[in-house]
């Protein structure tokens, strides 16, 4: 194991930010815990400190820049020069476009996107000075492909998307040894379907196939400690959507307006008065931590063969050109 070092993690108190936390946590590093809900945050540092990690939590909303500023500040004040800095807090609301409120896609615009943007400030402010430090956006397939009853998050990805890609041109440009990566995730089994504001008569579900947190935290972590590559996919589906997307847009759109909508529902009725967490913690009215998993265990996949080929392009290619090889060589002796 390489040596610990100081990660701050945003959205760290539940879902996907929650798992990242923990894995960090169990390779000794120091976390830093930014996001809204305290009674996740408080239970997310438990977990950290019984991995073997130190943990810090700072309470933040990331839709405000001096509120993340100060909790770098916090962080390298208390645990020392971050290393490594991880954007995961969202929001969203499941609805048409035409049932958001302008205030509640503002909202979903101010978390979603410009708390990775502001992130990275804090993130690079410190980080460029002394030229390392790696950053690392937590993307989505949707960051490529926009699908139904999620306008204003598919908008956010996209737009993280290429804001990353701009930074990392300037950081080349400048020859700069800080470096920024993303990692693309497929439908992840989060407490994000059940916090979520959402206007559906029936209750929100990833869209199949389901993985676990872990799964994404296991390649998000590996992002941060190999941040050479531009961007990893997590997930045959994620490959496989964006693959899709980049040859025959225009029938994904058509196969997305089909089945779309019923996908991303169950069969149980859901209140759509219901706010949410779009506005306050999920957290602060019950008090009940969310943790990293969401209702769909029974249903979500804990590994991905597809993470492994992502992260070992060199070793694929070795053993594609030995095959190739291999075959030729059975060839010329037929021959």
């Amino acid at each position: 194991m390489s040596a610990a070092r100081v990660v701050v993690v945003t959205g760290a108190s539940g879902g996907v930010g929650r798992a990242v936390a923990r894995r960090f946590g169990a390779r000794g590093d120091r976390v830093a815990l930014v996001a809204r809900g305290e009674k996740g945050l408080r239970a997310a540092a438990d977990e950290i400190t019984a991995a073997g990690g130190r943990a810090l939590p700072l309470p933040a909303d990331v839709a405000d820049f001096d509120a993340v500023d100060t909790a770098a500040a916090k962080a390298e004040a208390e645990l020392g020069p971050i290393d490594v800095w991880v954007n995961t807090a969202f929001s969203s609301v499941f609805a048409p476009f035409d049932q958001i409120e302008p205030s509640e896609f503002r909202r979903v615009t101010e978390v979603s996107y410009l708390g990775y943007v502001h992130g990275t400030r804090a993130a690079l402010s410190r980080m460029k000075p002394r030229n390392r430090g790696t950053i690392v956006q937590v993307g989505s397939a949707l960051a490529y492909r926009g699908i139904p009853l999620q306008t204003a998050y598919c908008g956010a990805k996209h737009a993280i998307q290429g804001f990353n890609e701009a930074l990392r041109c300037e950081l080349l440009h400048e020859h700069s040894a800080v470096r920024t990566t993303m990692v693309q995730l497929p439908a992840v089994n989060t407490p994000q379907f059940t916090w979520l504001r959402s206007r559906l008569r029936r209750h929100a579900q990833p869209v199949p196939p389901i993985y676990q947190p872990e799964v994404a935290a296991k390649a998000i972590v590996y992002a941060s400690e190999h941040p050479g590559r531009r961007e990893y996919w997590v997930g045959a589906s994620t490959a496989g959507t964006l693959l899709a997307n980049a040859v025959a847009p225009g029938i994904l759109d058509r196969y997305l307006a089909r089945t779309g909508f019923q996908a991303q529902q169950t069969d149980q009725p859901h209140d759509p008065n219901d706010p949410g967490n779009l506005w306050h913690p999920a957290d602060a009215g019950d008090g009940h931590d969310y943790g990293a998993h969401g209702e769909f265990d029974a249903n979500a996949k804990d590994s991905s063969v597809q993470v492994w080929a992502s992260q070992h392009h060199g070793l694929l290619a070795a053993a594609f050109t030995l095959a190739a090889v291999g075959v030729s060589a059975v060839g010329f002796r037929r021959r």
